[in-house]
């Protein structure tokens, strides 16, 4: 995916494309961001999203504090590197990850497909300004942590990686190997 792959495409099916699509609410206010080149990096703008129902995704939906069965500690550094970089769940556990930048610079944690993850971070190489905010990711300034909490209810591979500009490419990324559930 490069710049050339998009010289037809109006800003509204870039965004579409780099989000998997947008509640209409948002188009006119995204639209309008990039219609003047604006970054939500760099400016003091902020754009909320309807509450509503968690939204399921391949890879799971977010929860709850309360219904928490385990905590994993994921360390992230400036050598482009998770610590552990692979997880291990059972179906239907819910993980709060408690991501911890042991950096000098900014880092992020990412849940996703490796498609869905190699795709975003392709875009993220072609608009480094671009803003993104979703329950499945948690942005980690230097030496500080945040906590994101998931419920993995689906079986399968799936990925996490910091996508920001050259850190997935550079290797930071790892796996969740999400098991059928057992029965005792």
């Amino acid at each position: 995916m490069n710049k050339q792959q998009f010289p037809r495409l109006r800003p509204m099916q870039v965004v579409g494309r780099m989000r998997g699509g947008l509640r209409s609410g948002m188009m006119g206010t995204v639209l309008l961001a990039m219609a003047a080149g604006v970054s939500a990096h760099q400016a003091d703008i902020e754009v909320r999203l309807p509450t509503g129902p968690a939204e399921q995704t391949l890879w799971g939906v977010v929860a709850e504090d309360s219904q928490v069965d385990r905590e994993v500690l994921i360390r992230m550094d400036d050598q482009m590197r998770f610590h552990p970089g692979h997880l291990q769940v059972e179906k239907g556990e819910t993980l709060r990850l408690l991501i911890r930048n042991e950096g000098k610079i900014m880092h992020e944690l990412v849940l996703g497909t490796a498609q869905e993850l190699a795709e975003h971070a392709q875009m993220m190489e072609l608009f480094p300004g671009m803003e993104h905010d979703e329950p499945w990711m948690v942005h980690v300034p230097p030496g500080q942590q945040q906590s994101l909490v998931w419920t993995f209810n689906r079986a399968g591979r799936f990925e996490f990686g910091c996508l920001l500009p050259g850190h997935y490419q550079a290797g930071m990324r790892g796996q969740v190997q999400v098991r059928p559930a057992s029965h005792h």
